[in-house]
């Protein structure tokens, strides 16, 4: 195996190529390795094992995770996601990414994460109740308002935040809507939270397209992914002007250059973001990714844009709302060819950053509407994309190192005023 086939395979790795930048971040901000021993690997990380009564009358025992990367600054945050493909290096990975998104944010969290191996997909919704609340009773020494909050993630909604708030409350016998966000609205969930990751990407792409004196009217649009993030942003991009030239499921994508109708592709995807079946002519996702573009969005799963396709890639912009869509070599290519990458960490922080206001809100016991929401989560993405923009021009770096410069800095900090390290 060559020098950067090697390089290429450790960066698939979201774990070991999360600790490679955080490694890299420290340095540049002069931190001792001290420090990055604490902060490459969660401080907490509980393996549960949950028995659930399926509807067959057979048990079924799942395995689930929930990692605390670092509680320096304040409570852990972070979302619960059900599939298949959970497994413990994953949610390590991302409790440290949630702590980085805090950071870039300043919000008073550190980063926290679940997940449980299981196919939401092929459970009734009773099966997925018992699940939901089996994980809460599992986990529910190490999580609370004033601990580590859960949130919705992948294949999770608000109903299952509903669950998971409701059997913590009966467990800790009070009504504590702040322990989880993303709940429904009637429970203390708040306005603009569904669609607040969304909203995130698409203020980092109104801020990109500026960076390169051009216009969101008229651009030409790919996403990758109809999810909850892709979905609300093929509506947003359609709402701003821009040309959703094509999108995709897991089983494919549709393409048209002269724009897709996206009000008939909203209404005819179902609970999780699948729709291609009901086309004939479909491209795969790989065809997609290289498709003539101005901007490109992953908004589906991890290593996409990897060595391999970077130099394929066609978009002047490519924004990532999906966690680790590209990998550390193919970041690299696309840098040095001038295209803007702005990094998940940074995309995709809208969701956490609503989070926030929901538990400031269920706090207080005072809610905000959806106009003071959108107000309030758009001043946090300009000013987060603009710092780290400006760290990256400052100490010549790409985008994803300066996001985890800045991102890292907040907990480093912490820990060292608390005399950690």
């Amino acid at each position: 195996m060559g020098k950067q086939q090697q390089a290429e395979q450790e960066s698939l790795n979201l774990f070991s190529s999360t600790q490679t930048i955080i490694q890299q971040a420290l340095t540049k901000l002069g931190y001792n390795n001290e420090m990055y021993e604490l902060l490459k690997e969660p401080i907490r990380l509980l393996t549960v094992r949950i028995p659930v009564k399926m509807d067959d009358g057979s048990v079924k025992i799942f395995t689930g995770y929930r990692s605390q990367h670092n509680d320096a600054v304040g409570p852990t945050k972070g979302g619960v996601r059900f599939h298949p493909e959970v497994d413990e290096e994953e949610v390590k990975a991302l409790s440290i990414w949630m702590s980085l998104k805090c950071g870039i944010t300043n919000l008073p969290y550190g980063g926290g994460k679940g997940g449980i191996i299981c196919d939401p997909r092929n459970m009734s919704f009773r099966e997925l109740e018992n699940l939901s609340r089996g994980y809460v009773r599992a986990v529910s020494q190490i999580v609370g308002p004033s601990k580590d909050i859960p949130a919705p993630d992948v294949y999770t909604n608000s109903q299952i935040m509903a669950w998971m708030m409701d059997e913590y409350s009966r467990l800790r016998e009070f009504d504590s809507p702040g322990f989880i966000t993303g709940k429904p609205i009637v429970l203390g969930g708040s306005q603009g939270r569904e669609t607040a990751t969304a909203r995130g990407v698409t203020i980092c792409i109104e801020e990109a397209v500026k960076k390169i004196d051009k216009k969101l009217e008229g651009a030409r649009v790919v996403i990758q992914g109809f999810g909850n993030a892709g979905s609300y942003l093929a509506k947003f991009m359609h709402d701003a002007g821009a040309k959703v030239v094509a999108v995709s499921d897991v089983y494919g994508g549709i393409y048209d250059p002269n724009g897709l109708d996206i009000s008939h592709l909203l209404d005819r995807r179902d609970s999780f973001g699948t729709f291609s079946q009901l086309f004939k002519n479909t491209i795969t996702n790989q065809e997609l990714l290289e498709l003539e573009c101005d901007i490109l969005v992953p908004a589906a799963i991890s290593n996409q844009i990897t060595a391999k396709n970077a130099a394929n890639i066609k978009a002047a912009i490519v924004v990532e709302a999906a966690n680790g869509p590209t990998t550390l070599e193919a970041t690299k290519i696309l840098t040095d060819r001038g295209v803007i990458l702005v990094p998940d960490i940074l995309a995709s922080a809208g969701g956490v950053t609503v989070s926030y206001f929901e538990w400031v809100q269920n706090n207080q016991g005072y809610y905000w509407t959806e106009e003071e929401v959108d107000e309030k989560l758009k001043k946090v993405m300009v000013d987060s994309f603009e710092n780290i923009y400006q760290t990256a021009k400052t100490h010549q770096v790409d985008m994803r190192l300066a996001a985890y410069m800045v991102g890292i800095r907040k907990v480093a900090e912490a820990s060292r005023f608390r005399g950690w390290v």
